[in-house]
């Protein structure tokens, strides 16, 4: 299977002011594979784009990638993550 996680964080690295304190966390349900993306509260702003034209492209990028199965991919933005990042 392809590595979204990998995938995710070339996409969004360049965007953001605090590469390092990008954290993708993923979970598995019978119906998807659900990858979470946490961001420096900074970088928010920058990862979402205005009106979520930014987060829109990514996810059409991730979403395009084929996955074997019949679970498809899913992208979460936290825009408040649960992990206080310095």
């Amino acid at each position: 299977m392809t590595d979204f996680k990998a995938l995710i964080l070339a996409i969004v690295s360049p965007l953001v002011e605090h590469p390092d304190d990008l954290v993708v966390t993923t979970t598995e349900t019978d119906r998807f594979y659900e990858y979470r993306l946490a961001v420096h509260p900074d970088d928010v702003g920058r990862v979402i784009g205005k009106q979520g034209r930014v987060a829109q492209a990514i996810r059409t990028i991730v979403y395009s990638v084929r996955v074997n199965g019949n679970k498809r991919v899913r992208l979460i933005i936290d825009d408040h993550p649960t992990k206080t990042l310095e």
